[in-house]
Order: C-alpha cells, then sequence, then structure tokens
C-alpha cells in the first residue's frame, strides 16, 4: 500500500511539473514570435544568436512592463511598443538623450503679447498644423543625439511660414555638420544653433542638405542658397502663462527632462510623468517643439508636442503633454523655451 501511495505522489508531481512546463513553453513561444514580427517590422537584425538572445530577454521585460502599466486605469496615458522595445533604459538614455547640461542662459523676456493678455483672453485651443505652420514628423534614427536640432529646426520652419507664407523643410544635418559650437550626435545647446542660424546666414533645405544621422565635416557648397534665416531668438519667461503666451505666436523649442522609462514607450493619451504628478525623472534632456495645446475630451488640459522619433511613437509623432499640474511644467517643459525671430 506504502509503495502504490508513493507512486501515486510521484505521478502527481509529475503531472505538475508537465502542466507549469506547458504553460511556459505556451507562453514563451507567443513572446517569441512577437519579437520576430517586430524585428521585421522596424528592419532589425543581430550579429549573432547570443545577441539576440540577449536582445529577445530586454524585449520581452519591456513588453511585459508595458502591458503591467497600460492595466492601470488610473493613468492619462498608456504605453506602446515600438522601435525601442529592445534597449535597456541605459542603452536608450545614452543614444537618444543628452546629459543635463547647466549653460548660462540669456535675460528671459515675457512676450510683447503678455503685457496686455490675460490667461482668459488666451484661445481655448491652438494647433499650428491646422495654419500650415509645421512640417511632416521626422526621425533622428536610433544612433543619434539630435533632438536639439530638430527642435531648433521646427521654429524655424514654423516662424518661417508665418511671415512668408512658405512653408519648407530646412536641413537639421547642416547644424549637425556645421554648428562647431555644439556637438552634433553627441547633443547641442539650443541657443547655441539659434546664435549659429542667424550669425551664419541661415539655413538650408532639408532636399539640398538631406539627414542622415551622422556627423560630417560641413559641407559649405550647400550653404550657398539658404532657404530661410533669423534675425534672433527669445528665452521664454519659466511660467506657463508666458508659454501659452509665446505658442500663440509661433511653435516654440522646449526642453524636457526625463529619464526614458516612460516617455520613450509613450503610446497616447496626456503624459502626465509618474502617477501623474508631472515627475519624469532627472539626469537626461530632450529636445521638443510644442506646436499648441488644447483639452482632452476627458478635461484635461495639455501641450501638443512635437517629437523627432518617427511616426510609429507616441500619436503618430506627437505627444500630449499635460499642462497646468506643476509649476515647472511636466517633465520641466516650462522653464527652458525657446522661439526665432525675423526681423
Amino acid at each position: 500500500m506504502a509503495h502504490f501511495t508513493v507512486i501515486l505522489a510521484a505521478l502527481f508531481l509529475l503531472g505538475t511539473w508537465a502542466s507549469q512546463a506547458t504553460t511556459h513553453t505556451c507562453e514563451e513561444p507567443s513572446m517569441l514570435k512577437r519579437h520576430e514580427e517586430w524585428m521585421v517590422r522596424y528592419g532589425r537584425s543581430y550579429k549573432d544568436n547570443a545577441e539576440k538572445a540577449k536582445r529577445f530577454q530586454i524585449f520581452k521585460k519591456n513588453v511585459e512592463f508595458i502591458e503591467s502599466f497600460n492595466k492601470a486605469d488610473s493613468q492619462s496615458y498608456k504605453l506602446g511598443i515600438n522601435q525601442f522595445t529592445d534597449l535597456t533604459n541605459e542603452e536608450f538614455r545614452a543614444t537618444m538623450l543628452n546629459e543635463e547640461k547647466v549653460s548660462p542662459l540669456p535675460k528671459p523676456s515675457k512676450p510683447v503679447s503678455i503685457q496686455n493678455e490675460s490667461l482668459a483672453q488666451l484661445p481655448n485651443h491652438l494647433d499650428w498644423r491646422e495654419m500650415g505652420a509645421v512640417t511632416d514628423i521626422k526621425s533622428q534614427g536610433t544612433t543619434c543625439g539630435s533632438c536639439w536640432a530638430f527642435s531648433v529646426v521646427a521654429t524655424v520652419e514654423g516662424i518661417h511660414k508665418i511671415k512668408t507664407g512658405q512653408l519648407i523643410s530646412l536641413s537639421e544635418q547642416q547644424l549637425i555638420d556645421c554648428d562647431v559650437k555644439n556637438k552634433g550626435c553627441d547633443g547641442g545647446y539650443r541657443d547655441e544653433a539659434f546664435q549659429y542660424i542667424a550669425g551664419s546666414g541661415g539655413l538650408a533645405a532639408e532636399s539640398d542638405y538631406p539627414y542622415d544621422g551622422v556627423q560630417h565635416n560641413c559641407n559649405t557648397e550647400k550653404l550657398r542658397n539658404p532657404a530661410a534665416t533669423i534675425t534672433g531668438y527669445h528665452l521664454t519667461y519659466p511660467d506657463e502663462i508666458s508659454l501659452l503666451s509665446a505658442v500663440t505666436d509661433q511653435p516654440v523649442s522646449a526642453g524636457i527632462t526625463i529619464d526614458g522609462e516612460l516617455f520613450r514607450h509613450y503610446g497616447g493619451g496626456v503624459f502626465s510623468g509618474y502617477n501623474g504628478g508631472g515627475n519624469c525623472g532627472s539626469g537626461n534632456s530632450h529636445a521638443v517643439t510644442i506646436i499648441g495645446y488644447g483639452t482632452s475630451d476627458d478635461g484635461r488640459d495639455y501641450w501638443l508636442v512635437k517629437n523627432s522619433w518617427g511616426t510609429d511613437w507616441g500619436e503618430n509623432g506627437y505627444v500630449r503633454m499635460a499642462r497646468g499640474i506643476i509649476d515647472v511644467g511636466v517633465c520641466g517643459i516650462n522653464l527652458s523655451v525657446f522661439y526665432p525671430r525675423i526681423a
């Protein structure tokens, strides 16, 4: 009898193990298939099987994090799988963000319009795309930290359209190659970029000096016929009313501080940082372009922001960032905002 009991116990344990093993092997192929499909979609390949196995584990961990986050009904935004899903957060920060830099800033000035304009008098909704002042979403790629150039160029495209009636896609590559006070794919200061544009004669059209995401020697032949220029730039006073007033005049360049974990996988909704409190981490900076503002259907005020990570990221390349929930702005978006001027 005792022998028979031992046999039954062994069979029970074997069945339990087999059930667990079956569950595991059913889950893993599904995730493997998702990774393979993701690789095809984003044209990703790896040098060997060891690297592929490593990237699969990172991909799996990120997908699980995304799906876990999205189960929380209290969040004002969702995360999504995109071109960054096989990167660790450290790898993402090293390639796509700049280390936080402290540089002397010019004296901020309130836009002239704010002197006689209260918050209540500003329009409730603004989208510079509707006025034809925003070019299509661009992509800086996954190996070049050139967000500063894309943010600056987008504002010059905007003011050029507003002043001349012509929307021209301008050259980020020129800034990367020719603005010697900045560091190309290793990051840059937006104020230095504006100074370069104003002092060098302007920016070439993107069609004349196209982007390839690698820093080269400056090709001066391509600078002979600039497509747009500016005469100067301003730093907006660091409060939300001043920022609102500036955005009603033109698209503006904003710096945000993020650690990348949530922002890089933003998939839609009103981005409000960690736990909806406006904090987005610290240590790394990113440059974006504010092209408008509004209020979501569920009553959340937001900034309409153009990013430079392609159309597969966020809401077809854009992000709505929460407005009015913290003095410095979500991710510090109120603190360092530049906009160009044409005399």
